[in-house]
């Protein structure tokens, strides 16, 4: 049974903004008060923060529904409504939040306390007072508030180690990593013995690295046979990849070449990262030497250790050491160049929010689309004649009647915005 619980389907949802208040105020000796409609609250977002003391998803196998509060709606004496309490939760460091409806990452939680709102929650609608003035001293309509942002996401849990150990089973991964470490995975002579990934703080010189032993692959493990395939995607965040050869296997080019396959097949990513090829258990193969001394002549810098021994470690570490600083430095300055060609192309141009227009859908039928006039429509309250007038005279200070002319709009012919469609008037 593996243990580690490293992907999530959840649904989040934020708040919606408590609805604006229609109200005027009454005291004593003024009955006909001004407008006293307090705005509605905003909803309440929904937060994920990367917790170090968290290892898995599992809470996310149980509770699948992520929602926030949402705001209240406004009060008399033009009082706001209460905001929606926020929903907080926890992930693992190395949790990847995914938009379930196009596979796109919406936040990588790579540091611990980094913390990201999911979902916003909607804000809250005007109250009439906030309508009051010396033209319309008693408005009689408020605005909705807004719904919150709602996603169905995949929640990803991918290690963050600057080193992945892998190799056949029983190649001495969680030996090695148990020796060079503080970790203690379980250990035994047969396949599959780690059923789940296992971390190790490394250090030398005062600098430090996080190993992952990962669990055995075997040959088709990229198209999902065995239990390694399961966890090639904690070690796509590693720098570096040690590649453990089992010493006393007669058939280390076989196996070696069945891993760098697998490793292709699952990504072009994982294949193209740096490796440190390394045969183990040299104290125990007098008989395989030949095949060793082969393979070893083969290729350069193949390192021969003795994970139980401690034989040829630390020249390993050394090297393991040197590598990653290196690349380390060399993905510093990719990423660095990517982000100044990336600068060097950005136009600037009218922000998309601010876009808005009309269309002919089919005869007799039109639409206005735009974020601007699609927000104002989810706050108009429909029911409401005078809310359906503010919306009617933005649409002309915005010249939209003049453009709907144009397209050959008659009286009583249909438009729709978002889900919402009345009857042309022009005389509105």
């Amino acid at each position: 049974m593996v243990h580690i619980i490293d992907e999530a389907d959840i649904h989040i949802k934020a708040g919606k903004g408590g609805d604006g208040l229609v109200s005027f105020l009454h005291e004593k000796f003024n009955a006909n008060g001004g407008p006293d409609g307090g705005d509605g609250g905003k909803g309440g977002d929904v937060i994920f923060i990367a917790d170090q003391s968290e290892h898995t998803l599992m809470r996310f196998l149980r509770d699948k529904n992520f929602f926030a509060k949402n705001g209240e709606n406004g009060k008399r004496k033009k009082m706001r409504g209460k905001f929606g309490e926020n929903l907080i939760a926890k992930v693992p460091v190395g949790t990847q939040v995914l938009n379930l409806k196009n596979n796109k990452l919406i936040f990588d939680f790579t540091h611990h306390g980094e913390s990201f709102v999911i979902a916003k929650g909607g804000i809250g609608g005007f109250g009439n007072a906030h309508f009051s003035s010396s033209n319309r001293q008693r408005p009689d309509f408020a605005e909705l508030g807004l719904s919150g942002e709602e996603i169905f996401c995949k929640l990803t849990l991918k290690l963050i180690a600057d080193v992945g150990i892998i190799g056949m089973p029983n190649a001495g991964k969680s030996t090695l990593i148990s020796k060079i470490s503080d970790s203690r995975p379980k250990i035994a002579n047969y396949p599959f013995t780690t059923l789940e990934p296992n971390l190790g703080v490394v250090e030398l010189h005062k600098k430090r690295l996080v190993f992952a032993d990962v669990p055995g692959l075997i040959e088709g493990a990229g198209n999902g046979k065995g239990l390694g395939h399961k966890f090639l995607k904690h070690v796509e965040r590693c720098i570096v990849l040690v590649h453990m050869l089992d010493g006393t296997d007669e058939n280390l080019e076989k196996n070696f070449e069945i891993i760098e396959n697998e490793l292709k097949k699952f990504s072009t990513k994982l294949f193209k990262k740096k490796r440190i090829v390394v045969i183990n258990k040299i104290d125990s193969s007098e008989k395989n030497k030949k095949n060793i001394s082969k393979f070893s002549n083969s290729r350069k810098d193949v390192f021969q250790i003795s994970a139980v021994s401690g034989e040829g470690l630390k020249e390993l570490l050394i090297k393991i050491f040197e590598i990653s600083e290196k690349e380390k430095i060399r993905i510093k300055k990719l990423e660095e160049k990517k982000e100044s060609k990336k600068n060097e192309n950005i136009i600037e141009l009218t922000p998309r929010k601010n876009f808005f227009g009309v269309k002919k859908i089919k005869s007799h039928k039109f639409e206005i689309f735009g974020e601007p006039f699609e927000t104002l429509a989810r706050r108009t309250n429909w029911e409401n004649e005078s809310s359906l007038r503010r919306f009617f005279l933005a649409l002309k200070r915005r010249k939209l009647d003049k453009e709907l002319k144009k397209l050959g709009i008659l009286d009583g012919d249909i438009v729709k915005i978002l889900e919402y469609t009345f009857f042309w008037n022009s005389i509105f």
